[in-house]
C-alpha cells in the first residue's frame, strides 16, 4: 500500500477501468522510496490546478502493474517512479526516476492542456 493521499490503483481491472472512465489520467507506478516520494508530492500538489486529469498511484510491487511495467514505452527504464501519461486511454508520455514540479507541469500542460 502507498501511503499517498493520491487515489490508488490495486488492480489490472481498476487500471482498465480508469483509462475508460477519464480523458486524461496520471498514475505514478512507485514505492515510498526516495525517488517516488516527491513525485507524490508534486502530483497532490498539482491535482487541484489541473480538474481536467485524474491523478492516481499503483505500488510498483504489486503483481498486478503489470499492466504499467510491461508497458512497450517504459522499456529501459531504469528507475521508478514510472509516470505515465494516457490521453483517451492510450499512453502519451512516460517518464522515469525522480521529476521536478516544472518537469511534471511541462508534461502535463503539453499533454493535456489547462
Amino acid at each position: 500500500m502507498l501511503y499517498t493521499n493520491l487515489k490508488h490503483i490495486e488492480s489490472a481491472a481498476q487500471h482498465a477501468n480508469v483509462l475508460k472512465e477519464n480523458e486524461n489520467v496520471m498514475v505514478i507506478c512507485g514505492r515510498m522510496g526516495p525517488m517516488c516520494i516527491p513525485v507524490y508530492g508534486i502530483a497532490e500538489e498539482l491535482e487541484s490546478t489541473y480538474p481536467n486529469v485524474a491523478f492516481f498511484d499503483m505500488e510498483f510491487d504489486n503483481p498486478e502493474a503489470h499492466v504499467i511495467r510491461n508497458l512497450p514505452e517504459v522499456r529501459g527504464f531504469m528507475g521508478i517512479p514510472f509516470t505515465i501519461y494516457y490521453k483517451n486511454g492510450k499512453v502519451v508520455k512516460a517518464t522515469s526516476s525522480i521529476q521536478s514540479k516544472a518537469q511534471v507541469t511541462a508534461i502535463l500542460d503539453e499533454q493535456f492542456g489547462k
